[in-house]
């Protein structure tokens, strides 16, 4: 068998300094570097940025109202007086409140309020749950 010396394993108690490098292009831009070489005459490279230091907008702007207007119609189309009063007539003449009817829709109490105050959008499915319940005929030709 080979014979193996031992060594004592110790511990390496010297300084080690971990340093980032520093970053070339940064320095290069420091004012005082830049001062330094017009002083001692090195040539320096001066570029102007387009637009750089002024207050300017590229491109006319167009104001947002009229992207709005122009992406967009101008209002929605609500529910007809001829309906809202239809669904007032028909829920009255079953003796129903406005929950009562919501609860036999599936629907919130708002989403009948908004239609009998004619602030809602007209929903197909939602007027015909309301036909189905109130036995009124809400959509198409209205009071014929």
């Amino acid at each position: 068998m080979p014979s193996r010396k031992l060594r004592v394993i110790g511990q390496d108690w010297e300084v080690v300094l971990l340093q980032k490098k520093p970053n070339i292009a940064r320095a290069l831009r420091d004012p005082k570097v830049v001062n330094q070489a017009i002083r001692s005459g090195e040539p320096v490279q001066t570029i102007k940025k387009f637009d750089g230091g002024s207050n300017k907008k590229a491109a006319p702007v167009v104001s947002v109202k009229k992207l709005d207007e122009a992406a967009e119609p101008a209002a929605l189309e609500r529910v007809s007086t001829e309906v809202r009063q239809a669904i007032q007539k028909a829920r009255l003449e079953k003796k129903m409140s406005q929950a009562e009817l919501a609860k036999r829709m599936n629907e919130r109490q708002q989403v009948v309020q908004e239609y009998e105050n004619g602030k809602a959008v007209p929903n197909q499915a939602v007027l015909a749950k309301m036909e189905r319940v109130l036995g009124v005929k809400l959509r198409g030709k209205v009071g014929k």
